[in-house]
């Protein structure tokens, strides 16, 4: 596991900063930027932390714009992070998983970024205390003129123009993944400060790993050669590199940070019922394969890198493989019909 324990004392404010001042004309706002979303975090962690306690269990009776139930927490997350990032300046457009259509700002509010996010990740799980997160996505936008209203154009980028990608992880403990594209560092909330402090650098995943994450419960479903890839993982093989051992939360977060840490594969492929994935590109698929890519991972929907897809509409689905790059590698051979061990199969059966 290649994870280097931070050896400084550094809150994420600090670190943000230093990392800025390695750009030659950086003017603080992207600082600012993330000072808002840090702000916005805290809140929803403080309510995660007492969930049970208050009234923010539980649905809320609504459903969102893909037809799933709204449970609580899931609309406070949202909304908090909206009224923490609306006044700052810094933003000129947000779109969120939890919002129909995209989010313009007032042009006397107008900045240059855009910010994507998933407020709360893995809300089937949220009313039994397991891990949930917020994921986020930034954007540069395209255009300089900030008077311009920002077009749906300029919210639909590929994943490769992403400027800043993070996760939060509501667990045991709080914990911050987050890069901008110059590795990936891990942070983790100190509630008694109310900071959050620097304990791992420069993430990196293994090259492969001995974990598959996927929900097997939507395998009579999948394509026959995925199915061969999972059969082949949890056949035993003469060197003791398998069987894989099966891990699987339910919240993409948390299984992609297990993966991260641990290497192996995380996967949510398409199906019969979702012949194009259930993942969205946007919110959920492009910051978590950004991450991964800068930890020296891989990520594909099993044919192409996901950070090449060009978006087409706000509420994208793509099916999603990331983790460790050989075992992604193997699997889009599989998906291929390519490997070795297929072929091998096919001779035994005949």
């Amino acid at each position: 596991m290649a994870i280097v324990t931070a050896q400084r004392l550094v809150t994420i404010e600090r670190h943000i900063a230093e990392q800025e001042h390695l750009h030659p004309h950086a003017t603080g706002e992207f600082s600012r930027l993330l000072r808002d979303l840090l702000l916005a975090i805290r809140l929803i962690a403080r309510e995660v932390s007492r969930a049970g306690l208050t009234d923010i269990l539980g649905l809320t009776g609504t459903t969102n714009i893909y037809g799933e139930a709204v449970r609580k927490l899931d609309s406070y997350a949202n909304e908090v992070i909206i009224r923490a990032m609306e006044p700052g300046g810094h933003l000129c457009a947000m779109a969120s998983e939890e919002s129909a259509g995209p989010i313009i700002l007032p042009p006397e509010r107008r900045g240059k970024y855009i910010l994507l996010f998933d407020p709360l990740d893995g809300s089937t799980n949220i009313d039994v205390n397991v891990t949930i997160g917020t994921i986020f996505s930034i954007y540069r936008r395209p255009v300089e003129d900030t008077s311009r209203e920002p077009s749906i154009e300029e919210l639909l980028q590929p994943g490769c123009r992403q400027v800043a990608a993070g996760y939060v992880c509501y667990g045991s403990s709080i914990t911050l993944v987050y890069s901008t594209g110059r590795g990936v560092d891990v942070f983790t909330y100190d509630p008694t400060l109310g900071e959050f402090f620097l304990t791992v650098e420069q993430l990196r995943i293994p090259r492969r790993g001995k974990q598959y994450s996927i929900n097997e419960g939507n395998a009579l479903r999948w394509d026959p050669r995925l199915q061969q890839y999972i059969q082949y993982l949890k056949t035993p093989s003469g060197d003791g590199s398998r069987p894989y051992a099966l891990r699987y939360i339910g919240t993409a977060v948390a299984d992609v940070h297990r993966v991260l840490h641990y290497g192996g594969i995380f996967m949510y492929p398409a199906d019969s019922a979702n012949p194009n994935g259930k993942l969205r590109l946007l919110y959920e698929a492009n910051p978590l394969a950004y991450l991964v890519e800068q930890a020296g991972g891989r990520a594909s929907d099993g044919t192409r890198p996901i950070l090449s897809i060009q978006p087409h509409s706000l509420d994208q689905r793509v099916p999603l493989f990331l983790g460790s790059p050989e075992d992604v590698a193997e699997a889009e051979a599989f998906l291929r019909g390519e490997h070795p061990w297929q072929r091998s199969a096919a001779a035994t059966a005949l």
